[in-house]
């Protein structure tokens, strides 16, 4: 029972010291992987790089220590940050304050719906997320993830758009106009190393060596180079003009939005005041104030883009470096062989204070020390704002936990229990928003190094987690010069193992509607792309729509002899039918939604063959049935007997024998009506039905069973006790007149 509650308690039975120092050895394995890619995954989540070691701190510990998975690395990974920032952008600016609490509150959310789940033992509902939805979505999801990061390999800024699309746009507009080849080339290094150390000693750290060896550089060379100046340094009238045009829109769209707060207040007291004439005066100006926000947020929009592209030139002067466009030096001057660009944000540039960038990005900055605890602020609007997101973030993250750790448990032959691996992530993500973690799920890369290190217990994510904790207490200095561009190859590289083609041709294959569902997810995730939950939702309804469909038309076949002397479908293989005997096979349940489905089938045989005398229902493919169908069989019985042809049952299984007694159908269809399966009951019924009619060679007559006298032995049901296990026991008796 302990050992439920707290589950790491079985890693130390039989545990050595030869065992932990394998797993030492692979949690620093694992840690040296992490800590480069979570900083990635933190800048791909719209947060600052630092909180990727927030989020790899406290949550690969709880999630190890209660989940049932001894080999599963947690931490952030590509989807679920890419998910984050989606479901974030509209309600904040991706890494200011705002965001990254709505982030940590993402979080929490995430664990509650996880742990929930788990509680409650409810983990089959990812099934939810069929393979076709989810590969469609997985692969969608690799190229918006890799082309997000094309701005930082080519060192450019552009404001995001509506759609993905039109933002890879503008990102490709700016990389031709303008290109920062010291950015390009550190992308391309970080590219090459990783390449060819996993092709040449593919057990190294391939992210780390590139980290490393681009950081070193970056250092050395000093890759970035910040300028402070004040807007009198700038010799460009165009640019000022930008800055003072730009600085007076974002003033103005908040001004107005100070207004719009104070309009809303009014629209909220005139409301619960009942006094609806100044609800409508208001509700109107409401409507100006939005419209002129939008107006000045196009215009700040226009005036950022504008001074993103200006391209200036640096020139020593008496009173410092003065900057003028570039290609237009004064006659006689000398460059100082950069290009420099002002940096823009969304807030208004401080013109006395403005940071002129004349090199590449790097990381900057990291909080040394661990993150500090807090409980997250919660509100309830924003509670309700992100819950789909948090519902959807839940299944995506526990189903790419729950395949990874299938997978290693299938090599390691452990036991694995889906609800309590919810457990753990619902708790990891819970309790790592304490420490400021953003939601995190289980990563396959990292699994496959912690797996491929010989990790024997969830001691190696222990150790990882506190590795993490040492670098965040005595390293991040050596962090500040990481470029920017590294961190976006290393993504690309780690996203290059989400692409899988032969999931769409296998889908296909196995039924065209699943590879139909495949393809439009894809489209549907790349077309709405940010807001990547449309295109899941669209793939699950159109799986919903399918399994309703089929279980709405169930297969309903009649039955005829092949060549090869098995009975197969008349109608799928051409066959001749018998005109006495109709057998019908069912596939499907029998319920509210499919049963008229099968009287038509009967129908259809009374009136396609006049001479029919027997109906053999073949009912080993009714899995359930419901009070729906049991009216619908009472009702096939009565017709068909009403018109002179008989009906029995075959091959019922022990559900379905259950619903028959109990609604009195056993009865009403007679006991000497129902059969093992079908090869008895075509031997029960085919001399009779036969006797008396000219058709020469039946086409069932090859059906039945090699047999010495009579009809042979034949199953019957016998209707005693609670279990029909009587229908298999075959009797010897007379035959039926």
């Amino acid at each position: 029972m302990l050992e439920k509650v707290l589950p790491f308690l079985a890693w130390f039975k039989g545990y050595t010291p030869g065992k932990f120092k394998i797993d030492a050895m692979a949690g620093v394995t694992v840690a040296l992987v992490l800590i480069p890619q979570s900083m990635a995954y933190a800048q791909l989540a719209g947060l600052p790089a630092y909180y990727g070691l927030y989020a790899s701190f406290l949550p690969p510990l709880i999630a190890s220590l209660f989940g049932s998975s001894r080999q599963l690395a947690t931490g952030p990974v590509a989807v679920v940050s890419l998910m984050t920032a989606t479901s974030l952008e509209s309600l904040a600016t991706a890494g200011s304050g705002g965001y990254i609490a709505y982030a940590i509150l993402l979080s929490v959310l995430v664990g509650v719906f996880q742990l929930s789940l788990g509680i409650l033992r409810l983990g089959l509902v990812v099934n939810f997320l069929s393979h076709p939805v989810v590969n469609g979505f997985t692969n969608a999801a690799a190229l918006i993830i890799a082309s997000s990061q094309l701005s930082k390999l080519f060192g450019v800024s552009v404001d995001s758009a509506g759609h993905h699309y039109e933002t890879i746009q503008r990102v490709v507009q700016s990389a031709l106009a303008y290109t920062h080849w010291p950015t390009l080339a550190m992308g391309a290094l970080a590219f090459a190393i990783m390449i060819v150390l996993k092709r040449v000693s593919p057990k190294l750290p391939a992210v780390l060596a590139a980290v490393v060896i681009t950081t070193a550089i970056s250092w050395f060379t000093g890759y970035e180079h910040n300028a402070r100046l004040d807007i009198s340094a700038i010799r460009s009238s165009q640019t000022v003009e930008a800055v003072t045009a730009f600085n007076s829109a974002v003033q103005k769209a908040a001004t107005l939005a100070e207004r719009r707060a104070e309009l809303t207040a009014l629209a909220e007291q005139a409301t619960r005041g009942g006094d609806y004439n100044v609800r409508i005066d208001v509700e109107s100006d409401l409507q100006r104030v939005n419209h002129a926000i939008e107006e000045q947020k196009e215009e700040a929009h226009r005036q950022r883009t504008a001074l993103r592209g200006m391209l200036l030139q640096g020139v020593q002067e008496r009173g410092g470096l003065a900057f003028y466009a570039a290609d237009f030096l004064p006659s006689g001057a000398e460059s100082d062989g950069r290009i420099w660009r002002i940096k823009v944000g969304n807030a208004p540039l401080n013109t006395a204070s403005l940071v002129a960038t004349g090199g590449g990005a790097v990381v900057g900055d990291i909080p040394q020390g661990l993150p500090s605890m807090a409980i997250p602020a919660m509100d309830g609007s924003m509670i309700w704002r992100l819950l789909s997101a948090a519902a959807i973030i839940s299944l995506l993250g526990f189903m790419e936990a729950i395949s990874i750790a299938k997978a290693m448990a299938d090599k390691t032959g452990q036991r694995l229990d889906p609800n309590q691996e919810l457990i753990g992530q619902g708790l990891a993500n819970l309790l790592g928003a304490v420490t400021r973690s953003y939601p995190v799920s289980g990563s396959f890369s990292r699994t496959a190094v912690n797996m491929q290190a010989g990790a024997l217990t969830g001691i190696s994510s222990v150790i990882t987690s506190l590795m993490v904790g040492g670098v965040l207490l005595f390293f991040t200095p050596l962090l500040y010069h990481l470029p920017q561009s590294v961190l976006a190859a290393v993504i690309m590289m780690a996203v290059a193992g989400l692409l899988n083609l032969s999931g769409f041709v296998h889908a296909w294959k196995a039924q065209w509607y699943d590879g139909a569902i495949s393809v439009i997810t894809f489209v549907s995730t790349l077309a709405f792309a940010p807001h990547l939950d449309k295109g899941i939702m669209i793939g699950v309804a159109l799986s919903l729509g399918v399994f309703l469909f089929k279980s709405m038309h169930p297969r309903v076949r009649s039955l005829s002899m092949s060549g090869d002397k098995y009975l197969r479908s008349a109608e799928e293989f051409q066959l001749q039918e018998c005109d006495h005997v109709a057998m019908i096979r069912v596939e499907g349940p029998l319920f509210f939604a499919n049963a008229s489905f099968l009287e038509d089938m009967v129908a259809e045989q009374r009136l396609a063959k006049p001479e029919l005398r027997h109906i053999i229902v073949v009912a080993n493919g009714i899995n359930d049935m419901d009070a729906s169908g049991s009216e619908a069989l009472a009702r096939i019985i009565d017709n068909c007997r009403r018109a002179s042809v008989d009906i029995s049952l075959a091959g019922v299984n022990e559900s379905v024998m259950g619903v028959l007694r109990r609604s009195h159908l056993w009865e009403k269809l007679g006991q000497d009506h129902l059969y093992a399966n079908k090869h008895y009951a075509l031997k029960a019924v085919h001399a009779a039905t036969h006797a008396g009619t000219s058709e020469a060679d039946c086409p069932l007559l090859m059906a039945l069973p090699r047999q010495t006298s009579g009809h042979g032995p034949q199953k019957r049901v016998k209707p005693s006790g609670r279990s029909p296990l009587p229908l298999l026991r075959p009797r010897r008796y007379a035959e039926r007149p």
